[in-house]
This record gives structure tokens, C-alpha cells and sequence, in this order.
């Protein structure tokens, strides 16, 4: 299967878990790109009308997607939000998401997030396969090894 990988990330915490991502789905057997969504302006939700996107991934050509984004202000990323509100269609597309967020707890914004990129892959047609939502504390490393060995299993 070929799988794109999708990330917004500007402290490389939610790409280093797309490259763990790719790591893992590769060994399973497939074939794995993972694409950055850059921008410039800012990305804090109060500027998001000064975001402008530099690097808007191609989705065309996957089988599955994987999108990755931080949370910010118990939110999901203003870029990321941007580019996921102008993707063209994701009919046929099995998909997987997942945040990375700093504050304790689902709840404070990863739940939101999360949600919110389904609104958005849900719209356009998309599948939605799994979800996963990793804290930035001292049990990172499990979670993120949880979310790997799950988004393995989907695809």
C-alpha cells in the first residue's frame, strides 16, 4: 500500500513521530512518504488570516493518508487547519490521524483537534480508519510506540 504522511510540525515533536511512522509501515511492508505542510506568517490561531502556506502536499497518488499536526491554544494548528480545509477530494482514501500536544489530558484541545481533522477528511469523502493523541510528558515515548504498532495495524 502506498501511504502519504502528512505533518505540520515547527518543533520536529509531530515529525519525529511521522519518521517513526514511516519506519514502522515501511517494515510492515509498505511504501511510505512523509510530506511537510510549511508555512510562513506565524502560527498562532490570532494571525491565522497572516498564514500563508509555502509547502502544500499532493494527496493524489496514496492509498492512505496519515495527517499529523501539534495542538496549539487547545486547537488544532492554525497551518494545519488551512491546509486541511483546501484539500481536494479523499474519496477511496483509508485515513489515520494524529496530534501531539503538550497539556495533560485529551481533553485539553487534542480531543478538539482530532475532531476537527475529521470534520475535514469527512467532508471531502475520506475514511476514517484511526485516531491517536500523544502528550509531550515523561510517558511520550509509550505513547507514541501505541500509536506506531496501531496505525500498523490499520494499514
Amino acid at each position: 500500500m502506498k501511504i502519504g504522511i502528512i505533518v505540520h510540525s515547527q518543533t520536529d515533536n509531530t515529525y519525529s513521530v511521522a519518521l517513526k511512522l514511516q519506519d514502522a509501515l515501511i517494515q510492515s511492508g509498505n511504501e511510505v512518504e512523509v510530506k511537510r505542510v510549511t508555512m510562513s506568517g506565524g502560527d498562532r490561531p490570532e494571525n491565522k488570516e497572516k498564514i500563508r502556506l509555502e509547502d502544500s502536499p499532493e494527496v493524489d497518488g496514496y492509498d492512505a493518508l496519515i495527517f499529523g499536526a501539534p495542538v496549539h491554544a487547545f486547537a488544532l494548528a492554525p497551518a494545519m487547519q488551512i491546509y486541511m480545509e483546501n484539500l481536494p477530494s479523499l474519496e477511496n482514501k483509508k485515513i489515520a490521524l494524529f496530534v501531539t500536544k503538550k497539556l495533560h489530558f485529551e481533553w485539553t484541545g487534542g480531543s478538539r483537534a482530532i475532531g476537527e481533522m475529521k470534520k475535514q477528511c469527512l467532508s471531502k469523502g475520506g475514511e476514517i480508519a484511526g485516531t491517536g493523541v500523544i502528550v509531550w510528558n515523561k510517558h511520550k515515548e509509550e505513547k507514541i510506540t501505541e500509536v506506531v504498532q496501531n496505525f500498523v495495524n490499520l494499514f
